[in-house]
Protein backbone atom coordinates (compact mmCIF):
# COMPACT_ATOMS: atom_id res chain seq x y z
CA UNK A 1 0.00 0.00 0.00
CA UNK A 2 1.40 3.21 -1.27
CA UNK A 3 0.93 6.61 0.91
CA UNK A 4 1.22 9.78 -1.57
CA UNK A 5 1.93 13.31 -0.44
CA UNK A 6 -0.97 16.02 -1.46
CA UNK A 7 0.85 18.21 -3.71
CA UNK A 8 -1.16 21.03 -2.65
CA UNK A 9 -0.59 20.66 1.51
CA UNK A 10 1.61 17.71 2.11
CA UNK A 11 -0.93 15.55 3.81
CA UNK A 12 -1.16 11.88 3.26
CA UNK A 13 -2.99 10.71 0.52
CA UNK A 14 -4.57 7.18 1.13
CA UNK A 15 -5.09 4.37 -1.69
CA UNK A 16 -8.58 5.40 -3.08
CA UNK A 17 -8.81 8.72 -2.06
CA UNK A 18 -7.96 12.20 -3.41
CA UNK A 19 -7.98 13.41 -6.70
CA UNK A 20 -5.01 12.93 -9.10
CA UNK A 21 -4.37 15.09 -11.73
CA UNK A 22 -2.03 14.70 -14.53
CA UNK A 23 -0.59 17.58 -16.76
CA UNK A 24 0.34 17.61 -20.56
CA UNK A 25 3.70 16.96 -20.02
CA UNK A 26 3.05 13.86 -17.95
CA UNK A 27 3.71 15.54 -14.69
CA UNK A 28 1.31 14.10 -11.83
CA UNK A 29 -0.45 15.93 -9.05
CA UNK A 30 -2.04 14.41 -6.32
CA UNK A 31 -4.72 16.11 -4.26
CA UNK A 32 -6.40 14.91 -0.52
CA UNK A 33 -9.53 16.84 -1.44
CA UNK A 34 -11.57 19.06 -3.28
CA UNK A 35 -9.93 22.06 -1.23
CA UNK A 36 -6.78 21.66 -2.43
CA UNK A 37 -7.79 20.69 -5.79
CA UNK A 38 -9.31 23.74 -6.33
CA UNK A 39 -7.04 26.03 -4.79
CA UNK A 40 -4.19 24.23 -7.28
CA UNK A 41 -6.49 25.27 -10.22
CA UNK A 42 -6.71 29.08 -8.73
CA UNK A 43 -2.69 28.63 -9.60
CA UNK A 44 -2.62 29.82 -5.88
CA UNK A 45 0.53 29.54 -4.03
CA UNK A 46 0.91 26.99 -1.33
CA UNK A 47 3.72 28.73 0.60
CA UNK A 48 1.54 31.69 0.55
CA UNK A 49 -1.89 29.91 1.88
CA UNK A 50 -1.51 30.15 5.83
CA UNK A 51 -3.20 26.29 6.49
CA UNK A 52 -0.72 23.88 4.24
CA UNK A 53 2.62 22.58 5.47
CA UNK A 54 4.92 24.38 2.81
CA UNK A 55 3.39 27.70 4.61
CA UNK A 56 4.19 26.84 7.68
CA UNK A 57 7.98 25.62 7.46
CA UNK A 58 8.86 28.79 5.08
CA UNK A 59 7.62 30.97 8.08
CA UNK A 60 9.73 28.72 10.78
CA UNK A 61 6.22 27.25 12.69
CA UNK A 62 7.52 23.93 11.63
CA UNK A 63 10.93 22.21 11.57
CA UNK A 64 12.40 22.06 7.89
CA UNK A 65 15.70 20.07 8.56
CA UNK A 66 15.29 16.78 10.58
CA UNK A 67 17.32 13.32 10.60
CA UNK A 68 13.75 12.06 10.91
CA UNK A 69 12.33 13.29 7.94
CA UNK A 70 15.07 11.30 5.97
CA UNK A 71 12.73 8.23 6.89
CA UNK A 72 9.39 9.41 5.07
CA UNK A 73 11.12 10.35 2.03
CA UNK A 74 9.79 8.57 -1.20
CA UNK A 75 12.20 5.88 -2.70
CA UNK A 76 11.84 4.46 -6.00
CA UNK A 77 14.19 1.74 -5.74
CA UNK A 78 12.97 -1.57 -5.17
CA UNK A 79 14.95 -3.31 -2.50
CA UNK A 80 15.11 -7.32 -1.61
CA UNK A 81 13.28 -7.94 0.85
CA UNK A 82 15.01 -8.80 4.20
CA UNK A 83 13.66 -10.55 6.66
CA UNK A 84 15.36 -9.48 9.79
CA UNK A 85 15.96 -6.32 7.97
CA UNK A 86 12.39 -5.93 8.08
CA UNK A 87 11.73 -6.50 11.65
CA UNK A 88 14.76 -4.55 12.46
CA UNK A 89 12.84 -1.62 10.96
CA UNK A 90 9.42 -2.18 12.66
CA UNK A 91 11.29 -1.99 16.33
CA UNK A 92 12.74 1.53 14.78
CA UNK A 93 9.21 2.92 13.98
CA UNK A 94 8.10 3.77 17.44
CA UNK A 95 11.81 4.75 18.73
CA UNK A 96 11.89 7.47 15.51
CA UNK A 97 8.74 8.57 16.40
CA UNK A 98 9.16 9.39 20.02
CA UNK A 99 12.31 11.24 18.81
CA UNK A 100 10.62 13.31 16.18
CA UNK A 101 7.89 14.15 18.84
CA UNK A 102 10.32 15.22 21.28
CA UNK A 103 12.04 17.22 18.98
CA UNK A 104 9.18 19.01 17.20
CA UNK A 105 8.23 19.87 21.26
CA UNK A 106 11.51 21.50 21.66
CA UNK A 107 10.91 23.46 18.36
CA UNK A 108 7.53 24.23 19.72
CA UNK A 109 9.06 25.70 22.82
CA UNK A 110 11.69 27.53 21.23
CA UNK A 111 9.47 29.07 19.24
CA UNK A 112 7.09 30.18 21.88
CA UNK A 113 10.13 31.35 24.18
CA UNK A 114 9.32 34.96 24.13
CA UNK A 115 5.74 35.18 24.14
CA UNK A 116 4.65 34.91 27.65
CA UNK A 117 7.12 38.02 28.05
CA UNK A 118 5.85 40.27 25.63
CA UNK A 119 2.14 38.97 26.49
CA UNK A 120 2.78 40.45 30.16
CA UNK A 121 4.51 43.43 28.86
CA UNK A 122 1.57 43.95 26.32
CA UNK A 123 -0.77 43.84 29.65
CA UNK A 124 1.29 45.76 31.80
CA UNK A 125 1.43 48.88 29.05
CA UNK A 126 -2.51 48.51 28.80
CA UNK A 127 -2.79 48.69 32.65
CA UNK A 128 -0.64 52.06 32.68
CA UNK A 129 -2.92 53.56 29.71
CA UNK A 130 -5.86 52.73 31.28
CA UNK A 131 -5.41 52.84 35.16
CA UNK A 132 -7.94 55.37 35.74
CA UNK A 133 -10.62 53.24 34.84
CA UNK A 134 -9.08 50.26 37.28
CA UNK A 135 -9.61 51.21 41.35
CA UNK A 136 -7.93 49.20 44.07
CA UNK A 137 -10.54 47.17 46.22
CA UNK A 138 -8.62 48.51 49.59
CA UNK A 139 -8.79 52.24 47.80
CA UNK A 140 -12.70 51.70 47.46
CA UNK A 141 -12.82 50.54 51.02
CA UNK A 142 -10.56 53.26 52.53
CA UNK A 143 -12.14 56.58 50.67
CA UNK A 144 -16.32 56.14 50.84
CA UNK A 145 -16.91 58.87 47.95
CA UNK A 146 -15.27 56.20 45.77
CA UNK A 147 -17.85 53.98 46.47
CA UNK A 148 -21.81 54.03 45.28
CA UNK A 149 -24.36 55.44 47.70
CA UNK A 150 -26.42 52.80 49.85
CA UNK A 151 -30.04 53.04 49.31
CA UNK A 152 -31.62 56.64 50.30
CA UNK A 153 -34.27 56.61 52.39
CA UNK A 154 -36.75 59.75 51.72
CA UNK A 155 -40.27 59.75 53.18
CA UNK A 156 -43.11 60.31 50.96
CA UNK A 157 -43.76 64.08 52.75
CA UNK A 158 -40.32 64.97 51.54
CA UNK A 159 -41.11 63.72 47.75
CA UNK A 160 -44.47 65.60 47.75
CA UNK A 161 -43.14 69.11 48.81
CA UNK A 162 -39.97 68.51 46.02
CA UNK A 163 -42.49 68.26 43.35
CA UNK A 164 -44.45 70.88 44.35
CA UNK A 165 -41.17 72.56 44.37
CA UNK A 166 -40.49 71.61 40.96
CA UNK A 167 -43.96 72.80 39.99
CA UNK A 168 -43.66 76.36 41.07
Amino acid sequence: MRLEKCWFCSSTVYPGHGIQFVRNDAKIFRFCRSKCHKNFKMKRNPRKVKWTKAYRRVHGKDMTQDSTFEFERKRNRPERYDRNLAENVLKAIPKIDKIRVTREERHHKNRMKGKKEKLQKEAAKELEQGISLVKAPSALQKDPFLTLPQKIKVSVSQRQSEDNAMEE
